[in-house]
């Protein structure tokens, strides 16, 4: 099938198995089309509980559509590709984990929301890339152990001053930016601003004019005075900015920063997957109810005025 017969046949489908189609800010272009919300992970969870759907397809990766089945336990998530992983997810093992928290007894455990349910389980709370810095000087704890990106977590420690301890994570994509990306770009467009995600190595992140997650990214397009934007994440925010900001001139930090796993999702996968109902993202109840209450410590301090 085409792509026009495609998105009429997932439209069909979703009227059928009453769904609702989310997808990530990175996700193909055609996907982001034909999806009911778009935009980062913890934002889309939350739209998706606040639906009648019975089912959620999570055109994401495997942490994202688990944080959806942990905030929406009494609906069908599914994932239209089982191999749709996180690198830096993966770089943390429980086993590990656990050990690290042996040896620091006293540390507070802050967990960034790119990372698998069992170890959200095991920490104390979560965060987003957004809502970190917040949640880290709202906490008066002397050690704060950080997991899993170790890029994230030295952007907080720089801006709040505390004890973090980093784990040594980090997104294989954000790494391939590099400062002389930005140097270079800058030369070539010397009136145009820099916006890069706090995931993305110092040396980038001290060069750019603001340090956003991908909410933030999009805010930042829509409320700014500019003509052109150096985009400092992941390329398929762009599909997004440009489509919303028509007018306005985005250029990627890095035609390099491609997630592999992102990319995973096609049209014939989300067709295929409300067809079966599979593949389903599940959540064993004693890791569910564990990883929710570090996601609700989490919401207890961004409730009240800051996004996610």
């Amino acid at each position: 099938m085409g792509n026009a017969e495609l998105k009429a046949r997932i439209s069909a489908l979703k009227k059928e198995k009453n769904a609702v189609i989310l997808a990530h800010n990175y996700q193909r272009g055609e996907v982001q089309d034909i999806a009911d919300f778009i935009g980062d992970s913890l934002e889309l969870s939350e739209q998706a509980a606040d639906t009648d759907a019975e089912v959620i397809v999570f055109c994401g990766v495997h942490f994202m559509a688990e944080t959806a089945a942990i905030l929406c336990p009494g609906k069908k998530v599914l994932l239209p590709d089982i191999a749709a992983g996180c690198p830096m997810a993966d770089m943390v093992t429980l086993e590990d984990f656990e050990e690290v928290k042996r040896q620091h007894p006293q540390a507070t455990v802050v967990c960034y929301v790119n990372s698998s349910a069992a170890v959200k389980a095991a920490s104390d709370i979560c965060c987003t890339s957004s809502s970190a810095v917040r949640i880290i000087q709202a906490l008066n704890d002397q050690e704060i152990l950080f997991i899993p990106d170790q890029h994230l977590g030295e952007y907080v420690r720089e801006v709040t001053g505390k004890c973090i301890i980093l784990w040594p994570g980090f997104c294989p994509t954000h790494a391939h930016i590099r400062s002389e990306d930005i140097i270079g770009l800058k030369a070539e467009y010397p009136a145009a601003r820099v916006v890069v995600h706090p995931e993305c190595r110092r040396e980038v992140r001290v060069l750019a004019d603001a340090v956003l997650g991908t909410g933030g990214i999009c805010r930042y397009a829509r409320e700014e005075e500019f003509d052109t934007l150096i985009v400092g994440t992941e390329v398929g925010i762009l599909h997004r900015l440009r489509k919303e900001n028509p007018h306005k001139t985005f250029i990627p930090a890095s035609t390099k920063a491609v997630c592999p796993n992102m990319k995973r999702t096609t049209l014939d996968k989300v067709v295929r997957c409300l067809e079966t109902l599979q593949p389903e993202i599940t959540v064993p109840d004693e890791v569910r109810i564990r990883a929710r209450r570090a996601l609700d410590r989490m919401f207890s301090y961004i409730r009240g005025g800051e996004d996610t």
